[in-house]
């Protein structure tokens, strides 16, 4: 079997998806992976897969380049002959979808999250539609990583194929493993991971961490996570400058931050489903996050984390204060139970076993069509 990866980044490849790259190539199945070039392309390489990079922007709109994206994978997939082929995110579920359409091949969509186009009303989100439609429209299986998206998709007709609910990526529990709650002999620590943009509820998480800072000067609330633009920077300077947030920037040892903190907030507006708070909870660390699909289904309310409303500084804070008065033995409770909820439903065995299926029944099929020509 010669099994092609189409996603928009190898980074986020070998963070959530390199479990079900090493497990085929240890069923002697050759793997293919196209994304737009970065650190992790030559880590792929030394795993053994044949890695091809191309260029393209995760977030235009430009006709013309989404057009000549799909001739580039068509250009690639008539090259490679995958038996079948496994995308992720948007335009590589939507543009593979159509290359691998066009040329008869096998494909599995994962779909990661709907965009902000799904929020919006009007022609956008119509022609967005269209587009699922005519990408998803012979698949051989969609994964969905949250029940809303999955409602959301059957809704407006775009699945006509086999879809399945699968939990988000997963977390590797032995990677992700149980650490040791930190003492509060000096400061409780709050840690944002994610992008700074908009929708992963930047805005709210700074204007909480200065009304908290005002009150509470025992509390540190520290980030991790790359630009996406230069919103917030100006803002992020000036509360760093005054010792309200401390800002780190994109690391590689999230776990390490994890590590040093009481509890992981995310005031995401949408997720597929977030890594940030599956791998916190696998931690041992309660989470503070919105009740939005990719987030509400990684933590129990009140068990092992707090839940607020989205676009509310507001809510945000008065998760955060009821945090901030629990006794220290029940912090350490949320962090246990969190890694519980972990181990008994969003471990990525659970995820990899699903892929394996799939790949199996292609493999079955062909081995069919081979006999029956024989």
């Amino acid at each position: 079997m010669n099994v092609l990866f189409l996603t928009n980044s190898f980074d986020g490849l070998y963070s959530f998806r390199k479990e079900l790259i090493k497990k085929i190539l240890s069923e002697t199945h050759k793997v293919n992976i196209v994304a737009p070039q970065s650190e992790h392309s030559e880590d792929f390489s030394n795993m053994g897969c044949e890695v091809r990079s191309i260029q393209f922007e995760r977030h235009g709109k430009n006709p013309f380049k989404e057009l000549k994206l799909i001739r580039i994978y068509k250009k690639l997939i008539k090259e490679i002959k995958p038996d079948i082929v496994l995308t992720y995110t948007i335009k590589p579920n939507i543009y593979g979808g159509m290359a691998c359409a066009t040329l008869k091949v096998p494909y599995i969509a994962n779909i990661t999250g709907l965009g902000m186009s799904f929020e919006n009303k009007g022609l956008l989100k119509k022609f967005v539609i269209q587009l699922y439609k005519y990408g998803l429209r012979r698949a051989q299986k969609v994964f969905f990583q949250n029940s809303k998206n999955q409602q959301v998709m059957l809704k407006f007709g775009i699945i006509k194929c086999d879809y399945e609910l699968i939990p988000g990526s997963g977390v590797n529990l032995q990677e992700y493993n149980f650490l040791p709650y930190p003492e509060e002999q000096d400061k409780i620590r709050f840690l944002f991971i994610g992008r700074v943009m908009k929708n992963k509820g930047v805005g709210e998480f700074l204007e909480c961490a200065e009304y908290i800072r005002g009150k509470d000067p025992n509390t540190e609330f520290d980030m991790i996570g790359g630009y996406d633009g230069d919103a917030y920077l100006k803002q992020i300077e000036s509360l760093q400058e005054r010792g309200i947030v401390n800002f780190f920037g994109k690391q590689k040892d999230v776990k390490s931050f994890i590590s040093s903190h009481h509890a992981t907030i995310l005031p995401s507006y949408h997720e597929g489903m977030s890594n940030a708070l599956l791998e916190s909870a696998a931690c041992g660390r309660p989470v503070i996050a919105t009740n939005v699909a990719g987030c509400k289904e990684t933590f129990d309310d009140g068990i092992s984390g707090f839940s607020c409303e989205a676009r509310s500084t507001q809510s945000l804070i008065e998760a955060v204060e009821r945090f901030l008065a629990l006794p220290y033995e029940q912090k350490v409770a949320m962090g246990l139970a969190g890694r519980k909820k972990m181990e008994t439903e969003f471990d990525r065995r659970i995820v990899t076993d699903a892929y394996m299926k799939e790949i199996e029944k292609t493999e079955e099929r062909n081995e069919f069509i081979s006999e029956t020509h024989r």
